[in-house]
């Protein structure tokens, strides 16, 4: 097995060098790297405008990274009457670390609707919500919640970039290396590595490689487009990652 990791840095490095410690032959192609969000001006102020009971959502530990940073640099604190939710344990795990506040988040997989199936997101009428995410991304959360009776406001925090990369070099260099094994943690990154090579790498290459994901809707997307060896960890962490791919 020779494996391709395209999760964004410093998490590719990280999985690669564990990897490594077991004997794998791995090597990492970030798809994505990420920058500040505009809407970190306001962050502040959109949490002070929120009343005990209202509600706060990170979407990844990303939103974490660049929120918590923002937050401390406006001399605002995290309100203490909020009920805090977040998308996976890290994220979670993050989300606590910063705010100091209980951390509610579900267990399993780390989706969208993974946190949406909560008992206690069920009815949220008179309630307002703020949202910390990313530019783009699925709107599931946000149309979820509003459905659901709840006055939804986003603040993106970061914004996803594209690495650029020769997609016919890589195609020589990544086939030289005999990589038979994917990792894509996201559909962005699905469709970025679908599109950054050759055609005819793709028919040669890359749809005969096992492909490792991390969530049902990702192997959807990812038999649509052509693959037919796909694995769903159990989670979106290096840890179940690395349990998939022994």
């Amino acid at each position: 097995m020779t494996i391709l990791v395209t999760r964004p840095e410093p998490s590719a490095s990280a999985l690669v060098a564990r990897l490594r410690q077991t004997g794998k032959h791995a090597w990492s192609l970030p798809l994505i790297d990420y920058t500040p969000g505009r809407g970190l001006g306001s962050l502040a102020q959109q949490l002070l405008s929120l009343h005990n009971g209202d509600l706060l959502f990170a979407v990844s530990h990303q939103a974490i990274r660049f929120a918590a940073p923002a937050i401390v640099q406006s001399n605002t604190a995290w309100p203490a009457g909020l009920d805090y939710y977040a998308i996976g344990r890290r994220t979670a795990l993050d989300l606590h670390q910063a705010s100091l506040q209980r951390v509610n988040y579900p267990e399993g997989r780390a989706t969208s609707e993974t946190l949406l199936n909560l008992p206690s997101l069920r009815e949220l009428s008179g309630r307002r919500a703020l949202i910390l995410r990313g530019n783009g991304g699925r709107d599931l959360l946000a149309d979820t919640l509003q459905q659901r009776g709840a006055q939804v406001e986003l603040c993106e925090c970061y914004q996803r970039i594209a690495c650029q990369y020769r997609g016919a070099e890589e195609a020589v260099r990544w086939r030289r290396q005999g990589i038979t094994t994917l990792v894509v943690t996201s559909g962005e990154m699905l469709q970025l590595l679908y599109s950054l090579f050759p055609a005819i790498d793709r028919r040669e290459w890359l749809l005969h490689c096992r492909l490792v994901v991390v969530s049902e809707r990702l192997a959807t997307l990812a038999s649509e487009l052509g693959w037919h060896s796909v694995t769903v960890a159990d989670g979106a962490d290096n840890d179940a990652l690395l349990r998939a791919l022994h």
